[in-house]
C-alpha cells in the first residue's frame, strides 16, 4: 500500500461542505467519486480540516491509501478529468512505503491558516457574491488590530466556539493575526495550531463589532475571559472564508503552493 497525498482547491459555494453526506453534494463525495472513476476502485479520503457549506479552500490537503501505481502528474490530471470546475487537484505526492503510515493529513499538521475576505462598501458587490463577506458600515482597521492582539497566544476560545463543535478542548494557540485593507476589501489572516468549529467566522463577527464601533477593542479580552458564546457577536457569513494552508514538517516533501487568494 502507498499513501497518496493531494492538494485540493475548491470553490465551496455549490457544495454542502467537505464531509460526505447522504445527498452526495459535498466536496469529499465528488472527490471520491472522481477517484473511483479514475482508478476503478473505492478510495476513502482523509482531510486536514473539514470545511462548512459555502467555505472555500485555496489548499486543502487529503490522503488516501492505494495499491495502484501512478505518476504524480497522473493523479492530478486523471482525477481532475472527472471533477467539476469548482474542484481541482493541484498537486500529488506519493510517500515512501517505509514511512507512509506516519503521515496523516490531519494529525501531522503543525498549523493551519485561514483567510477571511470582507467587502467594506455601502453597496453590496454582485461580483463578490459567495466569495467575500460584506459590511456596509465604515470599519476602523486600527481598532480591529488592537482587539485582535488580545487573541494571540494560547487561550480558551469557548466564546468563539460553535455549540456543535466536537473538539476535545477549546484551548488553542493563535500564532498570528494579520488585518489588511486592499481597496474595498479587508483581508483577515489567522494562523493557529488548530481551530474550533466556526471559530474564525465568530472571531470575524466580533472584530467587525469592534471595527464599526459597536464595541471597544478590549471587549475581545472580556469575551475570552468570559468563555460565553452567547455574549459574543453572531457568526459571520461563510462566503469570505478560505482555508489557505496546512503546514507540515518539511521531511514529508509535499509540493505545497504559496497560498494566495485568487480574488486579490
Amino acid at each position: 500500500m502507498k499513501r497518496i497525498v493531494l492538494g485540493i482547491q475548491y470553490d465551496g459555494s455549490p457544495w454542502k461542505g467537505w464531509q460526505t453526506q447522504p445527498s452526495g453534494n459535498t466536496v469529499q463525495d465528488r472527490l471520491e467519486a472522481a477517484l473511483k472513476r479514475f482508478t476503478l476502485t473505492d478510495n476513502a479520503t482523509t482531510c486536514a480540516g473539514r470545511t462548512d457549506a459555502g467555505v472555500h479552500a485555496i489548499e486543502q490537503v487529503v490522503h488516501f491509501d492505494t495499491e495502484i501505481e501512478r505518476e504524480p502528474f497522473s493523479w492530478v490530471r486523471g482525477t481532475n478529468a472527472f471533477l467539476p470546475p469548482s474542484i481541482a487537484v493541484r498537486w500529488a505526492r506519493e510517500l515512501d512505503t517505509s514511512n507512509h503510515a506516519e503521515f496523516h493529513a490531519r494529525f501531522s499538521a503543525r498549523s493551519r491558516t485561514y483567510h477571511y475576505l470582507l467587502y467594506n462598501h455601502p453597496v453590496r458587490s454582485s461580483l463578490l457574491s459567495g466569495k467575500a463577506g460584506w459590511t456596509f458600515r465604515p470599519v476602523d482597521l486600527e481598532s480591529m488590530k488592537q482587539g485582535a492582539a488580545f487573541l494571540l497566544g494560547e487561550h480558551d476560545f469557548s466564546a468563539f466556539r460553535a455549540a456543535e463543535c466536537q473538539a476535545r478542548s477549546p484551548i488553542k494557540n493563535m500564532l498570528e493575526i494579520r488585518i489588511e485593507r486592499r481597496s474595498d476589501l479587508i483581508v483577515f489572516t489567522f494562523t493557529a495550531n488548530a481551530f474550533l468549529h466556526h471559530m474564525v467566522r465568530n472571531i470575524v463577527g466580533a472584530l467587525v463589532y469592534v471595527g464599526t464601533g459597536v464595541q471597544k477593542p478590549d471587549w475581545m479580552a472580556e469575551l475570552l475571559a468570559g468563555r460565553n458564546r452567547s455574549l459574543a457577536a453572531p457568526t459571520f457569513m461563510p462566503d469570505g472564508l478560505y482555508l489557505a494552508r496546512i503546514d507540515y514538517d518539511a521531511k514529508w516533501g509535499l509540493p505545497q503552493e504559496v497560498p494566495s487568494c485568487p480574488w486579490l
